[in-house]
């Protein structure tokens, strides 16, 4: 299943195409030039063949110096699954779009970064036919930003970090930093960030520490924005809860139970669901007594 976390690590970046950039020269120490122009393309790699193939985001990045495409992973563990996928992601984009690809894996454990940083080889031994070098973002080159004055300096890249490294005792200061940082942007974006943010945090604590954030924050929590945050989080958790429950039995879970479970936006639904998925011996099974 395809976590709230693993979807903000890499949607950030859509958010704020920019800190891409600054992410590359700032905290990987490449020195890429200004872009000219920034766009979010479509994920899907799937070809003819009856294989789906989907990357977590994709940029193309516009330069004087030539042209980019940013092939962003959010990864929350070791999968050697990925070592033919990534390969596969930049060839075929090579081949669709005639511009440069770039893999950037993002995540918020240490030991994954350090697993998705190793080359990936592919021939002879000594004489590789195909390299791919993932340029990787994680907890030991994210910054933690628990400062509100250097979080207002940059507050996409201060949502980056709390979700980074958000959890722990440290999770509190970094959440008041960019609590604070919020304030002082657009509501409607502050809005966004926030919910980004409750998304991407993977500690139950740290999601409680930001709920009580949102609540005693009166600048742009009391938007109407504030209540939307709150209920697109209710909905997001009660469907994982739906598929967990099933998972957690030993049931396969198909695509279209997924799709079905994930599209759901009726709380009272899914809570239904949820009790149904504790009892029922077919995935499936969890809509059969619902209005058609």
């Amino acid at each position: 299943m395809v976590s709230s976390s693993h979807e903000a690590l890499h949607r950030i970046f859509q958010k704020d195409a920019g800190l891409l950039v600054r992410s590359l020269q700032r905290l990987l120490h490449i020195p890429f030039p200004e872009p000219r122009e920034i766009k979010a393309l479509d994920v899907d790699l799937t070809e003819i063949e009856p294989i789906e193939r989907r990357c977590d985001s994709l940029l193309r990045v516009d330069t004087d110096d030539g042209n980019f495409l940013f092939v962003i992973e959010s990864q929350g563990r070791k999968d050697e699954a990925k070592r033919g996928s990534w390969a596969y992601y930049l060839s075929y984009l090579y081949e669709k779009y005639h511009c440069e690809p770039v893999l950037i894996v993002v995540t918020q454990s240490a030991a994954t970064a350090r697993w998705a940083a190793k080359p990936i080889q592919f021939g002879l031994p000594g004489w590789p036919s195909l390299t791919v070098r993932p340029l990787v973002l994680g907890p030991e080159n994210v910054p933690v930003i628990a400062d509100r004055h250097v979080a207002e300096r940059d507050v996409p890249l201060a949502v980056f970090s709390a979700i980074t490294h958000g959890r722990g005792q440290g999770a509190a200061a970094i959440l008041g930093a960019l609590a604070e940082a919020l304030k002082t942007i657009d509501p409607e974006a502050a809005g966004s960030f926030a919910q980004l943010t409750r998304s991407g945090l993977v500690d139950p604590r740290a999601k409680e520490i930001w709920e009580e954030l949102m609540t005693v924050t009166k600048y742009f929590f009391d938007h109407p924005l504030a209540e939307q945050v709150r209920a697109e989080g209710r909905v997001e958790d009660r469907a994982e809860m739906v598929l967990n429950n099933l998972e957690w039995r030993g049931l396969d879970v198909p695509p279209s139970v997924r799709e079905r479970v994930t599209a759901c936006t009726d709380l009272d639904q899914l809570t239904v669901w949820a009790r149904r998925a504790l009892q029922v011996s077919d995935a499936t099974e969890v809509f059969s007594d619902d209005e058609t």
